[in-house]
């Protein structure tokens, strides 16, 4: 003789089941909050144009290829168009029927994962930068010894090619004495474009102009031409944000003699 369930275990399995189903969501929600389970988006198709906005009037920012992971960000889309972040933390748009989300955990086997603080330098897809450093121009002065000057230089580019760019740059050395003016151009070259820390070295030429001030006896009016070598590291931040810090030696050409100074100098640069 089978025996019927009673009525208490007529009404205590369903909402047994129900209270397991909503535990289950809700540990799978803590996961994904605490970042256990994660949403990416893969290329499907041999290049998508990842856009400013959910839709085809707005600008192509970035060209994707196939096999490309974008970590999904905030509302997980809007029309047929996927919120996604570019590995410069930068959120684009990118069309549903070209990408395929995908879940995945940190233990998943070259699971992706978000951008962090650093990023790859935006050399890609850019067209020109401005970077704006300060520091010290140590530079030798006749009958004074090398006297170290506070320096702001201001550099704006023109971005070639991920590797090369042209520079141009306008340096202030000021004190009580009066004014020296750096001036001029050259090439920068970057040596590992992608790294969010990237090695570069620059060579450029231009010109000093010494202004001095009426009641100055350590600077005299001047002008002459100079070659600049150096090099340093620029550290890529999120949205396109760079912190440059960089080290010059400049020579000075005069008629009949030369004369060598040093520049090291930081600051902060963009690329757009």
């Amino acid at each position: 003789m089978t025996r019927r369930p009673s009525v208490v275990q007529r009404v205590a399995l369903p909402v047994l089941s129900l209270v397991l189903a909503i535990f289950a969501v809700r540990m799978t929600a803590a996961r994904a909050d605490s970042g256990q389970v994660d949403a990416f988006a893969r290329v499907l198709v041999d290049t998508a144009e990842l856009r400013s906005g959910p839709g085809v009037s707005y600008r192509v920012v970035y060209l994707a290829h196939r096999g490309e992971t974008f970590a999904l960000s905030g509302r997980p889309s809007v029309g047929f168009w996927l919120r996604v972040m570019l590995s410069d933390g930068r959120t684009v748009y990118a069309l549903g029927d070209e990408v395929q989300p995908f879940a995945v955990t940190p233990e998943t086997p070259g699971a992706p994962s978000r951008p962090g603080l650093l990023a790859p330098p935006p050399l890609e897809g850019s067209h020109a930068g401005l970077a704006i450093v300060g520091g010290v121009l140590s530079i030798p002065i006749v009958g004074f010894g090398v006297q170290h000057i506070g320096y702001l230089e201001v550099r704006p580019s023109l971005v070639v090619h991920r590797t090369i760019s042209i520079e141009a740059f306008v340096g202030d050395a000021t004190t009580g004495d009066g004014t020296q003016l750096l001036y001029g151009g050259g090439l920068s070259i970057f040596l590992a474009p992608g790294w969010p820390i990237c090695p570069f070295v620059g060579l450029s030429a231009g010109g000093l102009s010494v202004f001095p001030n009426p009641d100055s006896f350590v600077l005299r009016r001047a002008d002459s031409y100079l070659a600049r070598a150096g090099g340093g590291i620029l550290f890529a931040l999120r949205n396109r944000i760079l912190v440059r810090l960089e080290a010059s030696n400049v020579s000075f050409f005069v008629p009949d003699s030369y004369k060598n100074a040093q520049t090291y100098a930081g600051g902060l640069g963009v690329y757009f």
